[in-house]
């Protein structure tokens, strides 16, 4: 066999398209991972629609996945330094080239903002001869180059791990940020994948209450059943209405922790009046640039007190102890109540389109489905 199949974005805001690709020619410490399964989340639907600065198309979305491993070159080691074998479960965190060397990572202590950084599924370009191409989870195999962190899962199912997905990191790192006390109210914008990790991990940290504003009802019905303790539809409703049942969730003074983690623009200024004074925000939906919006400095920031801060992506330590989560059987429980469906490469397109306008919570692309 000297090819695989993958499904790829050819260019912006065009469908996707199957291709055949070839398999790359292994550097030493390279393995060739066979993938079960892998994503499609809102950042793919970015992707396709061109809102991601210098995307390298064509590419192979699909950032996260999890796999055996099909063929490995020299040696592939774990964490722990132990060497792993052809045929083990593994997954790897997607972010690659990290240089562990620059101001931002020794200094910064921020190696999220590494200019270095890489990321598969995102700025991997399908023809890349170092890599190969194959750096995205929608395809059958998918190179993992010299120095990518892989993680055994040998005692995780594939769909299990999926349930998580790259949702998890990112609202793990967002939990470190927020820094949750014990008997805090959380208030957490949006019902999507990140949203729900948020909920679940609020409730984990010690949340008392939990409150979830999203749509549509079939997500808010998903987050009552991870863990939120209320919920409340953008569907119908104005600000106002949402601003008013979060203060009435709160006894008139607001959350003492909000999380955004809805994307849109609006919900950034609507994070800071929905706090409490002198409680903390953390921003994390705002991964692409959907244009400004208003904000009165003395009333919705200074005023206030507030404790704002950014969330970008998640590192390794974020990705390691996800898939220990995962693992935990008494931990892991409220992911396996995210719905999930799965959709062939053939039916990629669709899935992306079924995400992009919620009507599901989660779609997965099995590449070896017919």
């Amino acid at each position: 066999m000297t090819t695989t199949l993958a499904a790829t974005f050819p260019a912006p805001n065009t469908p996707v398209e199957i291709r055949e690709v070839p398999l790359p020619e292994l550097d030493n410490n390279a393995a060739l991972m066979k993938v079960e399964l892998s994503e499609v989340c809102g950042t793919d639907v970015h992707l396709q629609a061109g809102r991601l600065a210098e995307t390298p198309y064509p590419l192979i979305p699909g950032h996260v996945s999890i796999g055996t491993l099909d063929r490995i070159r020299g040696t592939v080691t774990d964490i722990h330094g132990d060497p792993l074998s052809e045929g083990d479960r593994v997954t790897f965190l997607d972010v690659h080239e990290t240089c562990h060397a620059c101001w931002h990572c020794l200094v910064a202590k921020a190696s999220t903002r590494c200019p270095h950084r890489k990321v598969y599924g995102i700025t991997y370009g399908l023809e890349n001869e170092y890599t190969g191409g194959l750096t995205g989870g929608w395809a059958r195999h998918l190179h993992l180059m010299p120095g990518v962190r892989v993680i055994r899962a040998d005692t995780l199912s594939a769909e299990a791990f999926m349930a998580g997905g790259c949702s998890l990191p990112t609202s793990l790192h967002a939990m470190d940020r927020a820094e949750i006390a014990l008997g805090d109210t959380v208030l957490v914008l949006g019902s999507g994948p990140v949203g729900l990790s948020c909920v679940i991990f609020a409730k984990m940290a010690g949340a008392l209450k939990v409150l979830c504003i999203g749509a549509p009802d079939g997500r808010l019905e998903t987050a009552k059943a991870v863990g939120a303790d209320e919920v409340f539809s953008i569907d119908g409703t104005t600000d106002d209405e949402r601003r008013d049942w979060v203060m009435q969730q709160t006894g008139g003074r607001g959350a003492d922790v909000t999380i955004e983690a809805a994307g849109a623009p609006q919900a950034a200024t609507q994070s800071l009046r929905w706090t409490r004074d002198a409680g903390r925000v953390v921003i994390v939906g705002q991964y692409t640039d959907h244009g400004d919006v208003p904000l009165n400095p003395h009333l919705d920031l200074n005023k206030k007190h507030l404790d704002v801060r950014g969330c970008w992506g998640s590192d390794f330590s974020h990705f390691y102890r996800g898939v220990q989560i995962l693992s935990a059987p008494n931990r892991s429980a409220p992911w396996q109540r995210v719905g999930l469906e799965r959709f062939g490469l053939e039916g990629a397109q669709t899935a992306l389109d079924r995400v992009k306008d919620a009507v599901i919570t989660k779609a997965l692309i099995d590449p070896w489905a017919e």
